[in-house]
This record gives structure tokens, sequence and C-alpha cells, in this order.
């Protein structure tokens, strides 16, 4: 699903371990935003900023958003609430936003799936177009994912959990959020190992992981942010990674390109989306005022402690075009398998 070549960009203080297509454009999209010339001052905010999270408390998107909310906050002097709704592949937290006020205080904290697949794969059903509808205004996090399962599941090791599933095919399931990125890696994986297996459609990945963890699903890929401290304690078993190399939290934990398996999987980006009819200096300054306290040590490392990696974009166009690239990517990955949802 990811090429062949996942590279790691470093820079200061900022970490990116983003594994997309166009290396090229995602390095621009990230150069440091500080570069760029101070946000024009305006009258914002005035009063407490929504971030609309599109899925249910305990995944990714809601921990980047609940790690960014408290410093923000203070930054802008302004409460930072989150705000999670949850539903329709989150296409309800998408549309909650696009036809909010345009006044800085309504935002979404969206992520691979529901910016850059959903609109691909709801386009004829959407009574909003995300790509028209909301205006981007920085990356905030490339979170790697994990292959997973309960601690109960048979397999200790990649190899085992292949040659497992093959022995029973069409026997074993895994939960992803329908027509998301996890959906779709797990499809690639499918496809590149000879396992056949059983979607169970979950509503996020708060619901996926107690399910793996009392065993009604058997393995899955899920973000490392929300199933990390599950391996660690014991709960689940990680048998790969998407990340460009060993995670520091989980060393033992080969890479799918070491696996013999290289591009297998995505990494679950977050990003902010304003209404897009928000006036420009607004986009602005909130796309200044989120990379400065993403820029930050201290917040660097408390990203870094739930294995979150921090990413900024240079500028809210260069995250737009970063968004745009993305979509282009999953576009031809969905007709290359022929995916669609009635």
């Amino acid at each position: 699903m990811a090429p062949d070549s996942r590279n790691a960009r470093r820079r200061r203080p900022t970490t990116l371990v983003l594994g997309a297509a166009g290396a090229a454009l995602l390095a621009a999209a990230t150069a440091p935003a500080l570069a760029q010339p101070a946000a024009q001052k305006v009258d914002w905010p005035q009063r407490p900023v929504r971030l609309v999270v599109p899925f249910a408390p305990g995944g990714g998107t809601d921990i980047v958003s609940r790690l960014l909310a408290q410093p923000l906050s203070e930054s802008i002097g302004q409460p930072v609430v989150v705000d999670n709704r949850s539903g329709a592949a989150g296409n309800i937290a998408m549309e909650i936003v696009a036809r909010a006020q345009p006044d800085g205080h309504t935002v979404l904290v969206s992520n691979v799936s529901t910016a850059s697949i959903n609109p691909i794969l709801y386009a004829g059903t959407l009574k909003f177009d995300p790509l028209k509808d909301l205006a981007g205004v920085t990356l905030l996090a490339a979170i790697p994912n994990l292959l997973v399962s309960g601690a109960g599941f048979p397999p200790g090791t990649f190899k085992e959990l292949v040659a497992y599933a093959r022995a029973r095919p069409g026997q074993l399931n895994y939960s992803t959020p329908l027509g998301g990125y996890s959906h779709l890696d797990m499809l690639d994986l499918a496809a590149r190992t000879g396992m056949k297996m059983v979607n169970v459609p979950s509503k996020g990945a708060g619901s996926s992981a107690a399910s793996l963890i009392n065993g009604e699903i058997h393995f899955s890929i899920a973000n490392a942010a929300s199933t990390t401290p599950q391996v660690k304690a014991g709960r689940m078993k990680a048998f790969a990674t998407t990340a460009p190399k060993r995670l520091a939290d989980l060393p033992e934990v080969p890479t799918f390109a070491e696996l013999g398996l290289p591009g297998v999987g995505s990494d679950n980006w977050n990003g902010l989306f304003l209404p897009a009819r928000t006036p420009r200096p607004i986009v602005a300054r909130m796309h200044q005022a989120t990379v400065e306290v993403l820029q930050r040590p201290a917040i660097i490392e408390a990203f870094a402690k739930v294995a979150v990696p921090v990413a900024t974009s240079a500028s809210p166009e260069a995250f737009d075009a970063f968004v745009k690239a993305e979509v282009a990517r999953w576009s031809r990955i969905i007709k290359d398998n022929q995916i669609r949802l009635d």
C-alpha cells in the first residue's frame, strides 16, 4: 500500500515517520514552519475552540487531540475542548465542521482515512465535498501501525501467523473501520501473503482493541499509539510494524520490510482542518499557534511517550497540497483493488 522506499526524515525539533508516497511533496509540506512570515494578528479566538474528532475515545486521533488540547489552550488563552463525534466512518464529524460557522472555533482533527480516503469511497453519497468544504491547517502527527493480536492468539511470530491463517482460509477475522486505511492495508497484506480473512467492521480503534484483547477478533492492523501500552502490558502480541525501523518501545517487533514485505501498511497521519470559508488570517493564526506548540521539546516528548511522532506542515497551503497528493495515491489503490462500498 505504501511505496517500497519508506524514509524517515528528522528535523529539529520535530520528528517525522510518515510512510506514504510523494516523499518530495511531504518534505515541502513539512519544511520548518517557523521560517514562514508571522501570521497576521487577528481577533481570534474569542471563545472556546472545539476539536471535533471523528472517532470514539481511545484511538490514535483521539490521543493526538487530547495531547494537543491543553497546551494549545494555554497558548491561545481560550479552552480547547475535545468533542468525539464518531459514526458514518468519520463523515458525521467532517460534515459538522464543513457546515460550521467559519470563524475558527470549530476545528476538525482528521486522519488519513477521513481526509484522503473517504472523499473517494463516499464521493457519491456525501452531501458535502471534503476537498472543497474543508481547509487544511497543518499536519499534527504521523503514527506508525502494528499488526497485533490478543495475548491468547496461538501464533507467536509473523511467520507462524501466516502459516496459521493459510491453514484456516476464511476462518480468521480482523477488525477495521470499513474502507479505512487499516482495512485497505489488511487487504494488501492478505493479497501479498495468501491469507484469506474476514473483516468485522469496527467503530474505531478503541472498540477494536477491546475485541482483540478478549479474543473476539483474531488479529488486525492498529496504530501504535493505542496498542503499544497493551503490548507492553502483555495483553496483546505484536507481529510487525509499518514503521521504517523498529520502534524504540518495542525493539523486538520487526518491520514489514524486514519480513520481506516492504511497502505493506500505511502510517496514520493526523491533521487540522477548518471550514473552507474561514478567513485566511484565522487559518494562518491557527497554523502558527499549533506549530509553535508542537515544536516545544516538552510536547514532542509527551507525544513520543505514547508512540506518536509529531509532524507539522510549513504552511496551510503546503498541507492542502499534501492532502491532495494523498487523495490521488489512495484513489489508485482503491481502483487497483476494485474496492466499492455499496
